[in-house]
């Protein structure tokens, strides 16, 4: 195998990985296993440098899943699961970091800021009652969320707990 064609199989699945479904470690096991083992595969020994852009691929696709649902201009859409679901995605993103000994502090500012500005959005939308809240989660998760972030409860807009599923009912 030519350095091209190695180079053009690593891109190759690299793409696959960038446009994984809901879970892009299971589909970087997938990616692993057809490059090394699969016999249908080209059974190639990944080299450091190789295996940094598969995870990169990977990492980056899980980014933007844990993203997705916290951006307001999604919540209309068939692929939005609402807070409850990018708190699961933020969970398994961690773990992957862990497993591949990657950081992921600076995402995680990014995070907390895509919270912060959703939060702020569908408050302001729900009392403007443009809509219903689509925060599907109670407002203890919230809490625990912003924590983990090392964010305080205190940066969410006044009046957010309204917003979650534990919400007093309105009299």
């Amino acid at each position: 195998m030519t350095p091209d064609e190695r180079k053009s199989i690593i891109e190759e699945e690299m793409i696959i990985l960038r446009n994984s479904g809901e879970i892009p470690e299971i589909a970087l096991h997938s990616c692993l296993d057809y490059l090394e083992d699969d016999e249908k595969g080209p059974q190639i020994t990944l080299r450091e440098e190789e295996l940094f852009l598969l995870y990169d691929a990977a990492l980056v696709r899980a980014r933007e899943i844990v993203l997705r649902d916290l951006d307001p201009d999604n919540r209309d859409l068939n692929l939005y699961r609402g807070p409850a679901r990018s708190i699961v995605n933020w969970h398994r993103l961690q773990d992957f970091c862990r497993r591949i000994g990657r950081e992921s502090r600076e995402f995680n500012k990014t995070v907390s800021q895509a919270l912060l500005s959703f939060m702020e959005r569908e408050l302001e939308d729900t009392q403007r009652l443009l809509r219903a809240s689509s925060v599907n989660c109670t407002a203890e998760e919230i809490r625990t969320f912003c924590k983990e972030l090392c964010i305080g409860t205190d940066s969410l807009p006044d009046g957010w707990t309204c917003l979650c599923k534990d919400r007093p009912a309105l009299r």
